[in-house]
């Protein structure tokens, strides 16, 4: 179950995924700064930083999401990955 802490965070996630995007994709392809199909863990806390997550949790937080979705284990969310992982929130 998650925490009220998480709860919140994905709802900023989802707000910016929803209002600033037409589809998960174009929300990935725009924070994939470098177009390699995979969002690292800078590209992650920019998307974090536009959902308004504080900066001093920022970096944990991406940790955590790579943690959580990161199937492949190469410390990056794939774009399968990242549609698996909005699924619920978008």
């Amino acid at each position: 179950m998650a925490s009220k802490k998480e709860k919140e965070i994905l709802n900023k996630i989802k707000i910016v995924l929803t209002q600033h995007f037409d589809s998960p994709e174009l929300a990935f392809n725009f924070f994939d700064k470098n177009a390699d199909g995979e969002l690292d863990k800078n590209e992650i806390k920019d998307l974090l930083k536009k959902a308004k997550v504080g900066g001093f949790i920022r970096s944990i937080v991406a940790k955590k999401l790579i943690e959580k979705f990161d199937d492949s284990e190469n410390e990056t969310i794939a774009w399968t990955e990242f549609k698996d992982a909005v699924k619920d929130i978008v």
